[in-house]
C-alpha cells in the first residue's frame, strides 16, 4: 500500500513538473525575440538601447552579440542574425543590405594620461601606427620605444581607422593587436607608453584623448565639421524592418533612443 502511494505522489509530482515545463516553454515562445551581432564598438551602446527598450517592452527579448563588423555582416547575410552591427562601411559586395545609421562617433586617439604630449598630427599618427616612429623621444617625449595598439583584422573601428588616418599605407604588422575597444582601452589605461584608437563615446578619466592636428575631439567640434575622425554607426537588415526588428530600430532612431546614445558621448542622427 505504501509503495502505491509513493508510486501515485511521484507521478503527480512529474506530471506537475512536466507542466511548469511547458508553460516555461510556452512564455519564452511569447517573447518577440530580436539578434544582434557584429562591431564590438556599436556592441556596448545597443545594449544600452536594449535595456531601456526592454523596460518598456517587457514581451520583447533582444539579444546582443559582438563578434566584429565584418562579423556581423556576413552574420546578416546568411540570416543567422536579425541585424547586423557595422562600425564601418560597407563594401560593394555586402550592399545587398539595408543600411540603417543609428548615429555617428569619432575615433579617439588615446594615451595614458601621465603622458604630456596632448597634440599629434595626423602625419604623426600614420607614422606612429605604420611603424615608422616608433620612440616617443621623436615626437618630444622621453627616450621609450612607443607601445602602439591597433585593432584586429576585420574591426570597422580598424576599418575606419586604415580609411581615414592610414590612407594606403599598411598597419605594422609588429604593432600589438587587441579583439575590442575596450581591450584597447585596458591596454593603454594600464601602459604610460601606449597609444592606441577608440571610439570617443568610451573615452573617460582612464585613459586621455589628444587633440589631432590641433583639434579637440568633441561632439561639439564634430557638429561643426571641425574633427573629422568620426564614422557612422550602422544597424544592418536583410530586407526592410519589419514586426519585432522594426519596434526596435523604431526606439532606436526615436528620441528616446537618439538621448540614450548622445548621452553615452555619441553624435545623433539629425545633430
Amino acid at each position: 500500500m505504501k509503495i502505491s502511494v509513493s508510486i501515485v505522489f511521484l507521478c503527480i509530482i512529474m506530471m506537475f513538473m512536466s507542466c511548469q515545463g511547458n508553460l516555461d516553454v510556452g512564455s519564452i515562445h511569447k517573447k518577440n525575440v530580436v539578434t544582434i551581432a557584429g562591431s564590438t564598438s556599436v556592441m556596448p551602446f545597443s545594449e544600452k538601447l536594449a535595456e531601456h527598450f526592454m523596460v518598456d517592452h517587457p514581451d520583447y527579448a533582444i539579444d546582443v552579440q559582438g563578434g566584429g563588423s565584418t562579423a556581423g555582416i556576413q552574420a546578416c547575410i546568411n540570416n543567422t542574425v536579425q541585424i547586423g552591427m557595422s562600425s564601418r562601411q560597407l563594401k560593394e559586395e555586402e550592399m545587398v543590405l539595408k543600411e540603417i545609421v543609428v548615429c555617428y562617433d569619432g575615433i579617439s586617439i588615446i594615451v595614458h594620461p601621465s603622458n604630456p604630449i596632448e597634440n599629434l598630427t595626423k602625419k604623426q599618427i600614420k607614422d606612429i601606427f605604420g611603424g615608422r616612429i616608433k620612440n616617443w623621444k621623436e615626437l618630444g617625449w622621453v627616450d621609450r620605444r612607443i607601445d602602439a595598439v591597433t585593432r584586429e583584422e576585420g574591426s570597422g573601428t580598424r576599418g575606419s581607422f586604415e580609411e581615414l588616418i592610414m590612407k594606403s599605407d599598411d598597419i605594422d604588422d609588429g604593432i600589438m593587436v587587441q579583439d575590442s575597444n575596450g581591450s584597447v582601452k585596458e591596454v593603454v589605461a594600464t601602459d604610460p607608453y601606449a597609444i592606441g584608437y577608440v571610439s570617443l563615446g568610451l573615452v573617460d578619466k582612464r585613459v586621455k584623448a589628444l587633440s589631432v592636428d590641433g583639434i579637440v575631439p568633441s561632439i561639439k567640434n564634430i557638429r561643426n565639421k571641425k574633427y573629422r575622425i568620426i564614422r557612422p554607426f550602422l544597424y544592418l537588415t536583410k530586407e526592410e524592418p519589419r514586426g519585432s526588428v522594426k519596434a526596435f530600430v523604431d526606439f532606436v532612431l526615436s528620441g528616446d533612443g537618439q538621448k540614450t546614445l548622445k548621452k553615452e558621448g555619441l553624435i545623433g542622427i539629425n545633430d
